[in-house]
């Protein structure tokens, strides 16, 4: 049974995280959360074992339509990988209530950076090569300790500042984001798997649901309007967001105790 329900979540985080371009991690928290009642810790852990995958499949798949550097990809993982486990670890330290107002106020970012996304590349910078270095090391450090915290994959964070920041093309910048997530992601759920937040036995299932879900997902959004699923995923996640943000603080001693 826990496979199966992992593979239904796999599914429907992949096909919605295909279906309008970003990580399923997202979609991942909310449903272990909702559908298995597991922990928000619990579910930004095994969140993280998804989006490796998710950005292993995503990698290949860019590598071979040309759209990835190796370089910037390398940088950006290189910092990643420091602070992600950092990310990890503090998400650990923090309260249920305050990790879930905290993913709350991120999403509410996320919907924000969503609709921008068609408009930053008509502010992109132009940098010299030692400079872009540095942004790009600035940028994996940031997006490895969000992804670790957050239980994402960070690109929703990664692209856009690639695009504005380093002047890469969009295309390049989300399959050098899926190709930099990887070691970040992998370094994340190890992390959490070590405070024991990972959700193990629903692994099977969540990993072949997010690959078939992703690809469904991809391969539907060719087909429908870019503003209905703009308007559809903003719902959704604006939804979930609110009611992140709206966590309230344990009244006892006892409650504080069970939610740290």
């Amino acid at each position: 049974m826990d496979i199966f329900i992992g593979m239904i979540i796999g599914l429907l985080s992949g096909f919605f995280g295909g279906l309008v371009g970003l990580g399923g991690g997202i979609i991942m928290i909310p449903l272990m959360v909702g559908i298995l009642k597991i922990s928000q810790h619990m579910a930004h852990g095994t969140s993280l074992v998804g989006v490796f995958f998710t950005g292993l499949m995503g990698a290949i798949t860019y590598s071979m339509n040309g759209f990835i550097e190796l370089m910037p990809g390398l940088i950006l993982a290189a910092a990643a990988i420091i602070t992600a486990r950092f990310g990890a670890r503090y998400a650990n330290s923090l309260p249920e209530w305050k990790l879930k107002r905290a993913f709350g106020y991120f999403l509410f970012f996320v919907v924000i950076l969503f609709w921008l996304k068609p408009y930053i590349g008509d502010f992109s910078l132009s940098a010299a090569t030692f400079a872009k270095v540095i942004i790009l090391l600035c940028i994996g450090a940031f997006t490895g300790f969000l992804s670790g915290m957050m239980g994402v994959g960070g690109g929703t964070i990664m692209v856009p500042a690639m695009v504005i920041f380093a002047g890469m093309g969009q295309q390049v910048a989300q399959g050098v984001s899926l190709f930099a997530m990887i070691p970040s992601s992998a370094i994340g759920a190890l992390t959490h798997h070590r405070n024991g937040n990972v959700q193990t036995k629903i692994l099977p299932g969540l990993i072949v649901g997010i690959l078939i879900g992703t690809f469904f997902g991809g391969s539907f959004a060719q087909v429908l309007p870019e503003i209905a699923l703009r308007v559809v995923f903003s719902i959704v996640v604006i939804y979930t967001a609110i009611r992140n943000v709206r966590a309230k603080k344990p009244k006892t001693l006892k409650e504080s105790a069970n939610q740290s």
